[in-house]
């Protein structure tokens, strides 16, 4: 029996691919996006205390919540707080820890923060690393972990195959921006953004907007910019396939906008899924002063056709054939 942890919808969609190949599991939430349990059951839930410290606080609940139940090992994805406090806890447990998409690097502790101390440190901890990519998996052989690496494409693209032949360039500007280390910057992004918008008007920008309040208190600068409310996958997916180019500060776009040969706007100034600048779908901007230059240059050759290096939408189907065999 192996137990799923998982909180944030991003984490859901991830080990979403896998549940149906499994023989048994049992899932753990572990709180964070409680919309979630609107139309999935679980059989644990972790609760989450108010605190000031957060992230203090939500490792202190994983390792103190974490069942001690009937299950053999434990699988956790991504970069949370709470993924590596369960990886810590079934450590604590003796229990074999699965990691999904092991092994993105950029090396820098503070770009992303805390994401990037966090997913170092469950590689550490984990008997099997599912690598996304042959960089990844090179990354932890360098670093001498000890677990087992296999490099299995990310299970994110599982869930877009259905998309894929659906892909046209409309006139259309994907926006997202959320990260930590840009809210000190957000205003600044806001303002080069809405004056792209206004530089293009045969452009729809549409920025659906995150919740968190370092960035919603600054959307009244996009006055050009069609603000929306944040959109189920499925209708993100769909502007996705339709739009012409992509600015964002996320991982997961970076992955699915490549899949779907889109290139992409990184606001960041590192990326830990630095093959997709290779391929050319990935395109770093450190700063906000450098996104209309960038943008004016991608958006006369906004058209790419080249293999996604993040995998090619059957993951699952290696993910369990390993962990069958490791039963």
């Amino acid at each position: 029996m192996i137990l799923l942890c998982f909180g944030t919808r991003p984490e859901w969609l991830k080990i979403k691919p896998l549940l149906s190949k499994l023989k048994s599991y049992k899932l753990l939430f572990t709180g964070q996006h409680i919309d979630l349990l609107k139309d999935i059951q679980v059989d644990y839930k972790i609760n989450i205390n108010n605190n000031n410290s957060r992230l203090d606080q939500i490792i202190a609940d994983c390792l103190l919540q974490f069942p001690n139940d009937d299950f053999d090992s434990v699988l956790v994805q991504g970069d949370t707080a709470s993924a590596f406090g369960c990886a810590l806890a079934a450590f604590h447990q003796c229990k074999k820890i699965y990691y999904l998409e092991a092994g993105l690097r950029s090396y820098n502790l503070e770009h992303p923060y805390p994401e990037e101390g966090y997913r170092q440190m469950i590689s550490r901890l984990s008997h099997v690393n599912f690598c996304p990519t042959t960089l990844s998996k090179h990354n932890l052989t360098n670093e001498k972990t000890n677990g087992e690496c296999f490099v299995v494409g990310n299970t994110i693209l599982d869930n877009l195959l259905e998309y894929k032949e659906k892909c046209t360039y409309a006139n259309k500007v994907l926006v997202t921006l959320h990260r930590r280390e840009n809210h000190h910057l957000m205003e600044k992004w806001f303002v080069e953004i809405d004056k792209l918008a206004k530089k293009y008007p045969n452009l729809e920008f549409i920025l659906p907007i995150h919740p968190n309040p370092n960035v919603i208190r600054h959307k009244n600068l996009l006055q050009n910019v069609k603000v929306v409310e944040p959109l189920k996958y499925k209708d993100l997916l769909n502007l996705l396939v339709e739009c012409k180019l992509v600015i964002t500060d996320s991982g997961g776009l970076q992955e699915e906008g490549s899949f779907f040969n889109k290139k992409v706007i990184v606001c960041r100034k590192t990326t830990e899924r630095p093959e997709a600048i290779n391929t050319n779908h990935l395109h770093l901007c450190l700063s906000p002063s450098s996104l209309e230059n960038i943008f004016d240059n991608l958006v006369i050759d906004y058209i790419i056709n080249e293999d996604c290096p993040y995998g090619d939408g059957f993951s699952s189907d290696r993910i369990i054939k390993i962990i069958n065999e490791n039963i």
